[in-house]
């Protein structure tokens, strides 16, 4: 199950999903143009290690920069074309709506805020992890949260495949995204026992809660935004 768009107008141009975007890109363009050894030399140092956040120290041979900066700098970071492509596509369905409510100024911190919540998830779950931990999908989850609660009814064409079966289908986002955190715990379950696959489940959980809670708390000025286009629904 696959959303393709939203049927939710936005009031107007959305600069910072754009911009964000735009530097989840450049970065892994930039990954891409490193060869191997400094690739992973550069994930390792930017990354965010759960060890190194738990102890406050880099791994060796990790970069001087201070470890708590990785929480940052990880969710502008992707591994390859699919991770990356799969991100910004569902910053792009999601992120022009919400960043109607929180605004130009304050849809950066969210988001941001929102990938350290998630980052917080993971190292809940794995603290004495070594392994460094990458990507946008913590902080999007946390907008997929918040965009669930402000609408929850808001209409999302979504492509369903089923071995022959393979239709658009029009549903509502509690479906949509009630589906995705559903399988997001199914497959948390199994990487308690460390049956995780290379994926951070519990990041995608944790930024979902946190994007939920903050959807509780400006529910109201999503009520605002929401009379503005309610007639597109």
């Amino acid at each position: 199950m696959i959303p393709l768009r939203d049927h939710l107008p936005g009031r107007s141009i959305p600069v910072v999903t754009f911009l964000l975007i735009a530097i989840s890109v450049l970065v892994f363009l930039y990954e891409q143009s490193l060869p191997v050894p400094r690739l992973e030399a550069f994930v390792e140092s930017y990354g965010m290690v759960p060890f190194e956040i738990t102890r406050g120290v880099d791994i060796p041979p990790a970069g001087p920069q201070p470890v708590y900066a990785t929480l940052f700098t990880s969710m502008f970071m992707h591994g390859s074309w699919f991770h990356l492509g799969g991100n910004m596509w569902f910053l792009w369905i999601f992120g022009n709506n919400v960043e109607d409510v929180f605004g130009r100024v304050g849809f950066p911190i969210f988001y941001v805020v929102m990938g350290i919540a998630a980052a917080f998830g993971q190292i809940l779950i794995d603290p004495a992890s070594q392994i460094p931990t990458i990507g946008a999908s913590g902080a999007i989850a946390g907008v997929m949260g918040a965009y669930l609660v402000f609408w929850p009814q808001a209409r999302i064409d979504t492509l369903i495949f089923f071995f022959y079966f393979i239709r658009v289908v029009p549903l509502s986002a509690v479906f949509v995204l009630g589906y995705w955190i559903l399988i997001q715990f199914l497959q948390g379950v199994p990487a308690l026992a460390g049956l995780d696959g290379g994926v951070a489940w519990w990041a995608h959980i944790g930024g979902f809660a946190g994007g939920a809670l903050f959807g509780l708390l400006f529910r109201g000025r999503a009520a605002e935004v929401a009379r503005e286009f309610r007639t597109h629904w």
